[in-house]
């Protein structure tokens, strides 16, 4: 249940994929596919994408490995374990660790708890009168990644709030909403310096593979979604997230988002414990995560790991000619750019048919 950098990832390991993914979506048309399933959405329809994965399960001669790369889907695994359990093989944390590190207030109060590095912050419902005792500027942010609500309000993951009478008017905005936001104190600084930490903890606990990574560009440009990224080698960063996924009691995959302030400290944004984007360009610079869950979960000898290559990057083709322009790049300097990328989202030469079927879907659906 992933998108085409999931699958690519796997691909690397020379393991092919079945994959539920929406019409259209590059990751059906991927060499690295063996099979696509009927897809029914995990939000609205969780009961109908368990019943259709396990039935496919059900008809293969071992049980299959199950992958997951966004929260719904995260959820709808963590939820639905035991059934899925019964024809699956799969890695995933505790029903309550993945439900409090999901929602954006519970992982506060877990995060408060435990003492962990995350900004100050509050829960409230803007559409009512708001006096809260933060620090400004804010960050509004809704409380899970529920696009059908959060869409109306903003396009990018969250608003800042840079005064009381900024807040006010989010507030006249959402009048009748009845959406309840996370405000938390901005760490200030460009999306650039947010960096993270990516790390699969085994059944044990022990830490099979890690690497460390930083965004390079977002779209949009503030609160965006991830359009260009590069593998590092921050040792702070390493440190900190293997301190945490051990307080935490994290076991599985899971990527932890830090914004690093002016003097260099690193703040906790959030834990997301499910597989994404960045293990296309990780399995790249040398390691593989999606790879040595596989081996674990099917017995196999693990691949080889070595410290992460710094210095590979990755890029969204579709978004990140925009965000480079909103940064002053000319076209051809970008382009220069992407030749030199070593992983981008769609686009291969050793398997082409991703990103061009994949548009031919959306120029046919736009006309119909």
């Amino acid at each position: 249940m992933g998108e085409i950098d999931l699958v690519r990832a796997l691909g690397l390991a020379r393991i092919r994929s079945a994959v539920v993914v929406d019409p259209g979506n590059p990751a059906r048309y991927s060499r690295s596919t063996a099979h696509v399933l009927p897809y029914f959405d995990s939000r609205t329809e969780p009961e109908a994408r368990v019943a259709a994965v396990v039935a496919y399960a059900e008809g293969q001669s071992e049980k299959p490995v199950l992958f997951y790369d966004n929260d719904w889907s995260l959820l709808l695994v963590s939820r639905h374990r035991a059934r899925l359990a019964s024809a699956l093989r799969f890695v995933v944390p505790k029903p309550d660790l993945v439900e409090a590190l999901v929602d954006k207030e519970r992982f506060q109060e877990l995060s408060e708890r435990l003492s962990l590095p995350v900004p100050r912050a509050r829960r409230v419902r803007l559409s009512e009168t708001v006096e809260v005792d933060l620090r400004y500027p804010l960050v509004a942010k809704p409380l899970t990644r529920d696009h059908a609500t959060w869409r109306p309000v903003a396009r990018a993951k969250a608003i800042r709030v840079g005064d009381p009478a900024a807040l006010r008017e989010l507030g006249r905005r959402l009048a009748g909403s009845a959406l309840d936001v996370l405000l938390q104190e901005e760490v200030p600084g460009p999306e650039s310096r947010i960096e993270s930490y990516h790390v699969y903890a085994d059944a044990d606990g022990a830490i099979a593979g890690e690497f460390t990574g930083r965004k390079l560009r977002t779209y949009p440009q503030g609160f965006g979604y991830t359009s260009a990224l590069e593998i590092t080698s921050a040792r702070d960063v390493a440190d900190l997230g293997r301190e945490l996924t051990r307080r935490l009691g994290l076991r599985g995959v899971a990527k932890l988002d830090f914004k690093r302030d002016d003097e260099g400290r690193l703040h906790l944004l959030e834990v997301n414990p499910r597989f994404n984007l960045w293990h296309h360009p990780g399995a790249l610079a040398g390691v593989n995560l999606p790879a040595l869950v596989y081996a674990d979960l099917t017995g196999g000898a693990r691949p080889g790991v070595r410290p992460a290559r710094a210095g590979v990057r990755w890029c969204s083709l579709a978004h990140d000619l925009q965000a480079a322009r909103l940064e002053g790049w000319s076209v051809t300097r970008w382009l220069r750019w992407v030749a030199r990328c070593e992983a981008k989202s769609g686009l291969a030469l050793a398997d082409p048919l991703p990103l061009a079927r994949g548009l031919a879907w959306r120029v046919a659906h736009r006309r119909d």
